[in-house]
């Protein structure tokens, strides 16, 4: 055990070091790499900040207009049937928007019903089993200068309901009602 806490301790430093001693093997400035990178990453970040700044303010007037809550009520007698937890319905929808806001979210369930409940336990799940999809979308097809996502839209949202579909029988399976 003792080995793992140390490996730990040290994992990113070896990590650099292995990098460093790499590039001076294959004979690479390594400082003027990263310089190199670093630069590269910041025009990317640059790229793409104003889709971030829009994808931001949508997530924001989502929450505030009380939109979220409303398509939430629009769904949740869909799947009253299958007696998944009509309360983590805005996470699952907010999940594929943005990881911060499905965060926010998930506390407010925690507070709620506590983080050992089932819909506690059902929403750490689904967070793990889920994907900010449009994020995603935006940062790295922005990035790339991909404007025909062909099939990627509805097969990011195919897998996240397979994902959320999983997640609560996961929870059902693991933890019970």
């Amino acid at each position: 055990m003792m080995f793992f806490i140390w490996l730990s301790d040290w994992m990113i430093p070896i990590i650099i070091l292995g990098i460093i001693i790499y590039g001076l093997i294959k004979n690479v400035n390594v400082y003027e790499a990263f310089i190199e990178g670093a630069t590269d990453g910041l025009k990317v970040v640059v790229d793409i900040l104003p889709t971030l700044i829009g994808l931001m303010m949508a997530v924001g007037m989502l929450r505030s207009s009380g939109a979220l809550n409303g398509l939430s009520h629009l769904i949740a007698p869909l799947i009253s049937w299958s007696k998944f937890p009509s309360e983590v319905v805005p996470i699952a929808l907010m999940r594929t928007f943005s990881s911060s806001a499905a965060t926010g979210l998930i506390l407010d369930i925690f507070k709620t019903f506590g983080p050992d409940s089932f819909t506690g336990r059902l929403v750490s799940i689904m967070f793990g089993c889920t994907e900010t999809i449009f994020y995603t979308l935006s940062v790295y097809f922005m990035c790339i200068k991909i404007k025909d996502t062909r099939y990627t839209l509805a097969g990011a949202l195919l897998a996240t309901a397979a994902g959320i579909i999983a997640s609560y029988y996961l929870a059902l399976w693991f933890f019970g009602i």
